[in-house]
Order: C-alpha cells, then sequence, then structure tokens
C-alpha cells in the first residue's frame, strides 16, 4: 500500500561522474584499483637525479661500444687484446701471436669480427635483472623511481614481444662463462712483453687482472647463477657443498648493481687502453 513517502532506490555503485569515468578509461597508474592521486608524486626530492644518471651512464657506455665494435681495428698492441674482440672468429682478425685467433667463420665475413662476440656479454648484460631495472626507470620511466606514477597507459610485463625474451637471461649466463673463461686467459697472456717473452708485467697487465676480476663477481653475482648453484633445493642440510656456494653466491648477490658499474666500466676501460696503445698515444709502462 503506497504511503506517499516512498524512498528513491538504493545506490548501487553502477553510476559514475564524468571525473570518474575519464579516470578509468586512462587505464595504468590511474586505473579504477589505483589511488585516486592527481599529482603524479609527492616526492620533495631530486628524484629525477638517479633515472638520469642511469641513462647518461648506459648511453655514454653504448655510443662508446657502438664506435669500438665497428671501428675494425686498433683492438690488439701485444700483448694485449681488447676483450671487445676476444675472441677473434673471423680470417679478417689482426695474427695474435698464442692470443684468441680461431677462424671459424672463415674469409666470407667481412665486418668487424666484434660483431661475432659481443652479442654474448652485451645479452648478458641487457637481459640482466639489475641492468633491466635501470633501463626501464631511465629509458622508458617505468616507473622511473619508486611513488613516481609513469606515463604509460597498460603494464604487460614481460609477457610480450619483445620483453619475453628477458626470459633467456639464463641461457645467456651459460654462455657468458666461456667468454670469461677466454679474457681469463687473454689476462694471463698480458704476462708477457711485446716480444712476446713470459716473466713481464705492464700497466696493462694490472688493469687486465681488475677487469676480469669484476668481471667474474659481476657473472657469479648473477641471479642465475644464485638459483642455479641453489635453487630448488628443499633441504639445504642434503646438500652442503651445494648450500656453501649458495651461500658466497648470495654474498656477490648483494652487491650486484655495483659490480654491474665496476665491470661495465672496467671491460671500457681495458678496451680504451688497448686502443691508445695500437694508435701509438704512449707506451706501456712496464713494472718488470
Amino acid at each position: 500500500m503506497a504511503t506517499g513517502t516512498e524512498q528513491p532506490p538504493p545506490d548501487t555503485g553502477t553510476h559514475t561522474d564524468p571525473a570518474t569515468a575519464a579516470r578509468n578509461r586512462r587505464g595504468g597508474v590511474h586505473g579504477p584499483s589505483r589511488a585516486t592521486i592527481a599529482a603524479g608524486h609527492l616526492r620533495t626530492d631530486r628524484w629525477w637525479l638517479a633515472p638520469a644518471a642511469t641513462a647518461a651512464g648506459l648511453l655514454a657506455f653504448v655510443v662508446y661500444s657502438t664506435w669500438r665494435a665497428f671501428a675494425n681495428g686498433d683492438y690488439y698492441a701485444a700483448p694485449y687484446v681488447s676483450p671487445f674482440y676476444s675472441p677473434c672468429l673471423a680470417e679478417n682478425c689482426v695474427p695474435m701471436k698464442g692470443g684468441p685467433n680461431w677462424e671459424i667463420f672463415g674469409s666470407w665475413w667481412s665486418l668487424s669480427p666484434a660483431l661475432l662476440i659481443l652479442i654474448f656479454p652485451l645479452g648478458f648484460r641487457l637481459t640482466c635483472y639489475y641492468y633491466r631495472k635501470a633501463y626501464y626507470r631511465g629509458f622508458w620511466a617505468s616507473p622511473p623511481a619508486c611513488a613516481v606514477a609513469e606515463p604509460h597507459r597498460t603494464y604487460t610485463g614481460e609477457t610480450r614481444f619483445p620483453l619475453v625474451l628477458q626470459n633467456i637471461h639464463r641461457y645467456f649466463f651459460y654462455a657468458a662463462l666461456p667468454v670469461a673463461g677466454i679474457l681469463t686467459y687473454d689476462t694471463v697472456l698480458t704476462f708477457r712483453d711485446a716480444s712476446y717473452e713470459w716473466g713481464h708485467m705492464g700497466l696493462g697487465t694490472l688493469l687486465f687482472l681488475v677487469n676480469i676480476g669484476l668481471i667474474w663477481a659481476y657473472t657469479l653475482s648473477c641471479h642465475s647463477c644464485r638459483h642455479i648453484v641453489g635453487g630448488r633445493l628443499k633441504h639445504f642440510s642434503k646438500h652442503p657443498v651445494r648450500y656453501r656456494l649458495w651461500g658466497w653466491v648470495g654474498k656477490l648477490n648483494a652487491r650486484h648493481m655495483q659490480l654491474a658499474w665496476a665491470s661495465l666500466l672496467s671491460v671500457a676501460l681495458a678496451d680504451l687502453y688497448v686502443y691508445l696503445l695500437a694508435v701509438g698515444a704512449f707506451d706501456d709502462p712496464r713494472f718488470f
């Protein structure tokens, strides 16, 4: 029976004001499941310095390594060979006595031999968990920093091409191990002089020793290495050797970011040092 005091129907939440509807259409950090904050961030510090410095550092290395990789010259000054060109897999390589001359690709390869080998260490670094974070933030602003809204409307992670290829990082780790082994061999060869006589050490030898130490530390601190050594073990007590190795790798892994940058700088300096010797900028100072 009508009473004349009928109430309006309850609010079912199905109506949406224009501002909220527009926000829902935008998606991403402005989607309906995110906090409604109009500002891009509420930070008062200079948060942009870290991603800007990261982008500048990585861009500088990309420019330098691209120039050196396509230069196809000045990469050998006995007894030093640039880590960008080792091992040398083409017939057009400079002859290196006792060095990594492996003419696997024969004479048909006319481009720089560095392009045959750099794909492995660069692929390893490109798919590295730390470097992903670095260039995602530095170049793609995804996100640019903690508590700063990213400009992208949607987020698909690494489930679609080309980012799905990041999942082959472990296989690049397997490829990086023999490359590091070859660079270790090159470092041993630096204990010769320009006439290939053993028992000598120059400034380049010291630089190569530091470089190979950082390369091995960075490689072994990799998250994939840590998983391979101790991952998927249910009982560490039944695998004491693997547990100890896992602990050692874990300590290195805690310094993975620092080792990534230090090894990136050292490999570029080693190549630059060989280049300067090859063009005759100075003579290698000898300790003995």
